[in-house]
């Protein structure tokens, strides 16, 4: 149950967004910016990173729901999802990826944690700046967005199949306002 009355039934994210609209917009738009965008990173490993950078946060809503949309992005992959989530060191992803994953790991735990020596084997192995600066924003963003959640006891749904039905919707849709003013997946 969450922390304060929001009014509204929504899950996750989704209900404090409705709760405060004037702060959902620009939420929304940057997750947009940063999740759609297909130059550099794909969509795919911009939600893997949101994933991993999610599990480590302990926030189950949303490492479950970015990993269903990574999941859509992917074919339906979820054992490389899960893989990623949770070891993404030997999962069958790049190295530049892995490199990429890493940065946003130490962002996870402190923007000052991020190691020169980290920055600069992401671009031996092909990262430019764009990737790197949209993989910290994800990360940056994703701890803000993580806590966002849980701060607030955001309503976590535990029927799995709603988060897949939601990752297909993003993943055709996009994030935004549009999650509490059209109707959603089941």
């Amino acid at each position: 149950m969450p922390h304060i009355n929001l009014e509204n039934d929504f899950p996750g994210i989704r209900g404090l967004m409705a709760f405060r609209p004037e702060t959902a917009g620009p939420l929304g738009e940057l997750a947009n910016i940063l999740l759609r965008d297909t130059e550099g990173l794909s969509r795919a490993e911009r939600e893997l990173i949101a994933t991993h950078v999610s599990y480590l946060n302990d926030c189950f809503y949303c490492h479950t729901s970015h990993g269903a949309t990574a999941c859509e992005y992917l074919d339906g992959n979820s054992a490389l999802v899960d893989q990623v989530r949770k070891d993404y060191q030997h999962a069958p992803i790049s190295e530049k990826l892995k490199a990429l994953i890493g940065i946003a790991a130490s962002v996870q735990k402190s923007g000052k944690s991020v190691r020169p020596e980290q920055v600069e084997a992401a671009r031996a192995l092909g990262a430019t700046d764009k990737e790197i600066h949209d993989t910290v924003l994800i990360a940056a963003s994703f701890c803000l967005f993580n806590r966002y959640v849980d701060g607030l006891a955001a309503t976590t749904p535990t029927d799995l199949s709603s988060y897949a039905a939601r990752g297909r919707q993003i993943a055709e849709k996009g994030y935004g306002t549009h999650i509490f003013t059209v109707p959603q997946p089941a």
